[in-house]
């Protein structure tokens, strides 16, 4: 799991763009699958992404496939989520995580958060 650091949130209008960042510590970071979970209010935390640690495979929740894109940086320990036409329903608190990333799903073993990054889509 590791320690993980979510930044880049903030304030956006309908249909703006916004990229989150996730510094990793703690961990072989290029020998870890890494991906994204976000919790709206009043709802249950929910994965919405993830890339794999030895063939880039990617998962996107079906709310976001097309919209957001996840991308690795292993020499820097980050991970990027660039999303795209936010809508309001993506206002929600984003946490990174560790975990196993597969075509269709990203599940976490250890339920363990950090700070996670706020982001707010809203006219």
């Amino acid at each position: 799991q590791g320690q993980f650091v979510e930044s880049g949130g903030g304030l956006v209008h309908p249909g703006g763009s916004l990229r989150l960042s996730c510094a990793a510590s703690g961990i072989a970071f290029e020998y870890y699958a890494v991906g994204w979970f976000r919790q709206a209010p009043a709802k249950e935390r929910e994965p919405i992404s993830c890339i794999n640690w030895s063939d880039n495979t990617t998962y996107y929740s079906g709310s976001v496939k097309d919209r957001f894109t996840v991308s690795r940086d292993n020499a820097k320990n980050t991970m990027s989520l660039v999303m795209n036409m936010l809508k309001p329903e993506d206002t929600a608190v984003y946490y990174c995580a560790t975990g196993v990333c597969r075509i269709d799903s990203f599940l976490i073993a250890r339920d363990s958060w950090g700070q996670g990054t706020q982001v707010t889509v809203s006219s």
